[in-house]
């Protein structure tokens, strides 16, 4: 794994706002330190740089893994994840209530990876949403 410089590091922190980048959970509400990660694995030819860097909390980075795709069940066709240095959060997903719709195959194929949509994520979103903390807003992002 290639070292990711301090500099780097802050310069993803400050564009994501503190917020992972896939579930919108802002780090301020996790008892764990969000991931620098290389949204295309090092192992399938991303670099180390800023156009291929995004923060990820914890889960949604365990889950992840290495991968870059699935197959759609939908489609049956081999798709790649959501790419948040390429794409709009909006355009693939959709926050109903607790839940992450997925609104295209790189949606469906990130949610059920991902598992953004596990039990113990709709608790917890459900909380943050009570509280005003989900998903991370615009104000936390400039922070």
């Amino acid at each position: 794994m290639t070292h990711i410089s301090a500099r780097l590091r802050q310069a993803v922190l400050e564009r994501a706002g503190n917020c992972c980048e896939y579930c919108l959970k802002s780090q301020q509400d996790s008892r764990f330190t969000f991931h620098i990660e290389h949204i295309i694995a090092e192992k399938h030819g991303g670099k180390t740089k800023l156009d291929n860097l995004g923060l990820s909390c914890p889960q949604c980075n365990a889950f992840k893994g290495s991968d870059v795709g699935s197959y759609d069940r939908k489609t049956g066709l081999l798709t790649p994840l959501f790419n948040p240095r390429k794409q709009n959060w909006s355009d693939h997903f959709q926050l109903n209530s607790v839940l992450i719709k997925p609104l295209t195959a790189q949606g469906r194929v990130t949610v059920r990876l991902l598992q953004l949509n596990r039990p113990e994520h709709l608790v917890e979103r459900a909380l943050l949403i009570r509280l005003g903390r989900y998903p991370c807003q615009k104000e936390e992002r400039a922070r």
